[in-house]
């Protein structure tokens, strides 16, 4: 049973007020408790014992839970969405019970009045373990006598399917040439600035539960711990304030988060955990870890003919929750065809289980790892046919006229500039002066490489990408805009704030329809109790879904204003125009300004003559499509030293469509942002594990992340093509340049190295991959 620290005031002093340590005379509150966490030093092991003894004595510790503890708060989950047919993994608890499947697994927490003293009874804590055989790769995971990493399961395959149209056999078979390799790409993870952590309080009295986490995702946090830990959902509340970076870190439910609640339902207290980076490396999600073998066929003149290819996706022991950690490799298996015109396509994904951290949703979902694999393959194309790999592009690309396209896969584009933002892109790198400029710096003999990338980013799904696989998480948005009795705006809006400048742009949306400075509106988001229910903030849907709810409740707001502005003038609703403040009559100066009208409404209601004093709207929004796609084309300039395998990065330009822009600087940003974290992901970026399961990249002197002096200037251009099925014609921007720069920088490279014979098909390009595929390292 959980140890409970005795409390200095008897439970019956007649001075309590309530049953959560507030007294009449001194009001004293409950202490915040601070938590720390016993994790696995092992990959796989089992559990022979956890003695908590030594730690429940250490000063300050006020509570010591283990998994026997947890399990009976809190109901085994498992990440398995039913549209995914034969998936299936391993159920998860807050603490691991009987079995650690990856090294940082946690297995008891412990609640302190400091985090030094829980760091201090953390320390104190005997676990001991008998050690397993770790499955730390796919074939491992794969092998004949390849260890169970459940039990219950039959063997360690996640998930399994095929895709496939057309006749993939015969357009090989009677193609000019055949193309084959095999890519692989490393694991690595998002590295937010703001590590994972919350407050959790409960109040036993009431039953309500109240958690600050930084989260994308609110409201599926809500359902998720209601049911999860049985409390009635209207009395789970969840505040996500500004949250320092989360790309799609943020949106999945970890253990230790379970953990330090169940400390608060257990203590009656609030409980804070902050990861330490360390601790994030070892607990936040991971992805991108897959093998790609892929074939193609093409013409003599560059037309792509068909393809087939085998996706393994490496995830963790567990699939990940609620959002199941298969996401990525389906994503790979329908993005593959990218922006081209390609009929004849067949491909297969196995989602295999293995002794790392858990893997799933990050930044760009797949997108980077199929379109480097596409793009890869029709620059190999190019050098073998002798043709430029404009031309190839230009070949394939998909064409307006084309347009609603369904590919191979069955994704509808219904909108796009792909020929046209490729051309833009040309045009503004003044691609055929880089050829020449290539040309003499290699005679100079330099290894200049010029790479160029065309790409989908799906934006803005609907119920069809989780809720119809049961998972709590909303593809609707809902947007409230209010107008004050100050004159002033409130909105209240399901979509958090990562950072990305959402609220500006939510803003600026209302603020040209209701005719309002931008100073004069406030955005609140985050708070389950305050805001619409929506979905949060991933999967580039911010202004998609949610610019979308917030534009038509806002112009819901506006005609409600004019009805209100016509009772109080004398006039026409249709007459009545929002401008600078104000409310008046068209071609007249006769009007009122914004917070007399309000204040008609909520004090003098007698004046609206029957009409509803009501000046608020809300609106729910979801994309009447399954998504929608943005599209851009990106180039990537680098200079290659043979000797030492070092890639710099000379010059990047991008030109990205996404639909209509709101504000073109917050684009930017999210471009560049993503583009950095692509060159991150593409050149440097490894969470690498030795061969017993060990985690070696736990602190940043380990784990490299791009630094200003490794990015050069980022060059951005945008054309707009409104999504024709979006209110807003909004489309997403944020994971674009994550999808488009690895795929760039790889060409680029490759392109460097191909007068050298050599090609890479491995990421990150690390310097001593370069001088392997020279031939200057022996091994792998």
């Amino acid at each position: 049973m959980p140890h409970v620290g005795s409390s200095a005031k008897r439970a019956d002093d007649p001075r309590l007020l309530t049953g959560r340590g507030r007294y009449v005379d001194d009001v004293t509150l409950p202490r915040m408790v601070h938590v720390a966490l016993v994790r696995s030093p092992h990959a796989h092991a089992r559990i022979v014992g956890v003695d908590v003894t030594d730690a429940r004595r250490a000063p300050g510790v006020t509570c010591v839970l283990v998994g026997g503890d947890t399990a009976r708060l809190c109901k085994p989950y498992r990440g398995i969405l039913e549209h995914y047919q034969g998936m299936k993994t391993g159920a998860m608890l807050p603490l691991a019970t009987d079995r650690v499947r990856y090294v940082g697994e946690p297995v008891a927490a412990v609640a302190a009045e400091t985090r030094a003293q829980a760091e201090d009874g953390a320390e104190r804590v005997v676990a001991r373990y008998e050690p397993l055989r770790p499955v730390l790769s796919p074939d491992a995971a794969l092998a004949s006598d390849a260890p169970l990493i459940h039990d219950e399961l039959a063997d360690n395959v996640i998930y399994a399917t095929q895709l496939g149209t057309g006749d993939v056999d015969a357009a090989i078979a009677h193609a000019h040439r055949t193309y084959r390799r095999t890519f692989t790409v490393g694991r690595h993870t998002g590295v937010p600035l703001e590590a994972r952590g919350l407050v959790a309080d409960f109040d036993p009295a009431t039953r309500a539960l109240t958690v600050w986490i930084s989260t994308q995702v609110p409201h599926m946090m809500q359902a998720v711990l209601a049911d999860l830990f049985g409390l009635p959902e209207h009395r789970v509340r969840v505040i996500a304030p500004d949250v320092g970076g989360s790309f799609g870190i943020k949106i999945h439910v970890y253990q230790d988060d379970l953990a330090a609640v169940a400390l608060a339902l257990t203590l009656g207290r609030p409980v804070k955990f902050v990861a330490t980076r360390r601790e994030s490396f070892l607990s936040d999600i991971h992805a991108r870890e897959q093998t790609v073998a892929v074939e193609v066929a093409a013409a003599a003149d560059g037309t792509l003919l068909a393809m087939r290819g085998a996706i393994t996706a490496a995830v963790g022991p567990y699939s990940a929750f609620p959002r199941s950690s298969v996401v990525e490799g389906g994503q790979v298996l329908r993005l593959l065809p990218g922006p081209y015109r390609l009929r004849d396509y067949r491909a297969s994904l196995r989602v295999v289980a293995q002794n790392k951290v858990i893997t799933s949703q990050y930044r760009a979902v797949g997108h980077p790892i199929a379109t480097a694999v596409t793009e890869s393959m029709l620059d190999l194309i190019a050098r073998d046919l002798g043709l430029d790999p404009a031309d190839v592009r230009r070949k394939n690309l998909l064409r307006a006229d084309d347009l609603p396209y369904t590919s191979a896969t069955g994704n509808v584009y219904d909108s796009g500039s792909f020929q046209e933002s490729f051309e833009r892109l040309l045009e503004v790198a003044k691609y055929a002066e880089l050829r020449h400029e290539q040309a003499a710096a290699r005679a100079a003999g330099r290894h200049v490489g010029i790479g160029l990338a065309c790409f989908l980013e799906l934006t803005g799904p609907g119920a069809q990408f989780y809720g119809i696989g049961g998972a709590p998480i909303s593809g609707q948005e809902g947007t409230t805009v209010r107008l004050e009795p100050s004159g002033t705006v409130t909105a209240l809006t399901g979509v958090t704030n990562q950072g990305q400048g959402t609220p500006t742009a939510l803003a600026q949306i209302i603020a040209d329809e209701l005719g309002v400075a931008l100073e004069a509106i406030n955005v609140i988001a985050g708070d389950t109790a305050m805001v619409p229910y929506g979905g949060g903030t991933w999967a580039s849907r911010g202004m998609p879904i949610g610019g979308s709810a917030t534009l038509l409740a806002a112009r819901a707001l506006a005609d409600k204003i004019k009805r209100v502005a016509a009772v109080l003038l004398e006039a026409h609703a249709d007459d009545i125009e929002l401008a600078h403040g104000r409310a008046g009559v068209r071609g007249t100066d006769h009007g009122l300004g914004l917070r007399e009208l309000a204040r008609a409404v909520h004090f003098r209601s007698n004046e609206l003559r029957g009409l509803e004093p009501s000046v608020d709207a809300t609106v729910h929004y979801t994309n009447p499509n399954p998504w929608t796609f943005t599209n851009g084309a990106h180039l990537a300039v680098v200079d290659l030293d043979v000797e030492t395998g070092r890639v710099r990065l000379l010059r990047y330009v991008t030109v990205d469509d996404c639909g209509r822009v709101v504000n073109p600087a917050l684009v930017a940003g999210q471009i560049m942002g993503g583009v950095t974290q692509g060159l991150g992901g593409a050149l440097m970026e490894h969470c690498a594990y030795d061969e017993a399961g060990q985690l070696l990249t736990t602190t940043l002197m380990d784990y490299a992340v791009p630094k200003a002096s490794d990015v050069p200037a980022i060059e951005c251009h945008h054309l707009e093509t409104p999504a024709p099925n979006l209110a807003g014609g909004f489309k997403g921007a944020g994971e674009a340049g994550t999808t488009g720069a690895p795929a760039a920088v790889l060409n680029a490279v490759n392109d460097a190295l191909a007068p050298l014979g050599a090609m890479i098909t491995e990421q990150p390009i690390t310097a001593e991959r370069v001088l392997r595929a020279l031939g200057r390292l022996g091994g792998r």
